[in-house]
């Protein structure tokens, strides 16, 4: 079993083509029921996460293939990820 907190830092890849999409900033949760919706990545831009642009991607937790010590795993396409413009 891991912490949510656990999560927070590992570097994510996407093994569909490869690309390096940022280091997880954060998670949703389902206060409902408790349960983790996803994982959220600053896309590149933003300077130590503070200035520049505030977009990122939530990527669902069902795209997670695999949890690593230092890397996390997914496989998404365009249609996968949600893109938050402010």
């Amino acid at each position: 079993m891991r912490r949510a907190s656990s999560l927070k830092d590992k570097e994510v890849i996407n093994v569909s083509d490869g690309t390096r999409l940022g280091m997880v900033s954060d998670v949703e949760i389902n206060l409902n029921d408790g349960r983790i919706e996803g994982i959220v990545v600053p896309i590149p831009g933003k300077w130590f996460g503070l200035f520049g642009k505030d977009n990122e991607y939530i990527i669902p937790w069902e795209s997670i293939i695999k949890v690593g010590d230092e890397i996390i795993l997914v496989e998404m396409n365009e249609n996968i990820v949600r893109k938050f413009l402010e």
